[in-house]
């Protein structure tokens, strides 16, 4: 059985250290599209001299779910073997508890939260916590993964999650272009997954050609909303969940339609080329409304 709902829910966290330096946020940043129009706004993201950390750089920071001792053709926790084929991406949520340095150290712990049953598919949730070498929270994520074929074994669904966008005009709507190599840098990030760049295996995943990291949307929203609505500062965003309502090939446009409820940014993602079909939906971000205190490397 590909999952021991048992097993993955009752293993120990694992417990890993990382680091990252201000090459790997750079090219974190470009492989977000940024510096592709105009260079020099674009420079607190592409230079290194007064570097500012988009915190959805904690995405890549630590390891995705491509990772792991089997390599890039299977997902492999404690409980759970899956072949890639059968797994997407399917939400993602983050914490980020203080602005991240542009380098770094952090102890990750991570562990399966829950398993639920959706029928036709298992939903594998993953928790995940960063600290700083003297203890204190850096950030926390929560990761959705859809595990089509691997349900019906009788476990709880999970909890309803209503969701509807404001009836009113939006407050902003914000189009980020990509490219048509945009996945293959974006993988360098870590996740090598071959769906994102093997025409054949995405195929037999049933897509039309390698489409692009749910992360890279999630990464490129959070741009575009730092950029759009919280007048370029990274400080300012400090939560962002959502859904992957649909796949996106490298080369479109996700156009990000914005209402603003306070400290809470309500958001949708689509891909107008394709009569704005969903990339993202569910989607809420948590702002604040003072540029906190830089943090430097």
């Amino acid at each position: 059985m590909p999952i021991d709902v048992d097993k993955a829910l009752s293993a120990p966290p694992s417990v890993r250290e990382i680091s990252w330096t201000g090459r790997d946020v750079l090219l974190y940043h470009l492989s977000l599209g940024a510096g592709g129009t105009d260079a020099g706004p674009e420079l607190p993201y592409t230079y290194e001299r007064g570097l500012r950390v988009l915190p959805t750089f904690a995405m890549v920071a630590g390891q995705g779910v491509s990772a792991g001792d089997r390599g890039p053709t299977a997902m492999h926790l404690p409980g759970v073997d899956i072949d890639l084929r059968r797994i997407l991406h399917a939400g993602q949520g983050l914490t980020v508890h203080r602005p991240l340095p542009a380098s770094g150290t952090a102890t990750v712990t991570s562990r399966v939260a829950h398993i639920w049953d959706k029928g036709k598919a298992a939903v594998i949730v993953m928790e995940q916590s960063a600290a700083d070498p003297d203890g204190g929270p850096l950030w926390t994520t929560t990761m959705q993964i859809w595990a089509r074929g691997e349900g019906g074994f009788g476990g709880d669904p999970g909890p309803e999650t209503p969701w509807a966008a404001p009836e009113r005009k939006p407050d902003h709507v914000l189009d980020s272009p990509t490219t048509p190599g945009q996945a293959l840098l974006y993988r360098l990030n870590g996740d090598l997954n071959p769906l994102h760049a093997d025409p054949e295996f995405a195929r037999m995943a049933g897509f039309d050609r390698p489409i692009l990291h749910g992360l890279a949307s999630y990464g490129i929203v959070a741009k575009a909303v730092v950029d759009g609505v919280l007048d370029g500062d990274v400080s300012r965003l400090t939560g962002l969940s959502v859904r992957f309502a649909g796949s996106l090939f490298p080369g479109e446009t996700i156009r990000t339609t914005v209402w603003r409820e306070g400290d809470r940014l309500v958001l949708t993602s689509t891909c107008p080329a394709r009569d704005d079909a969903p990339v993202l939906t569910h989607a809420t971000a948590t702002v604040s409304s003072a540029a906190a205190p830089e943090v430097t490397a």
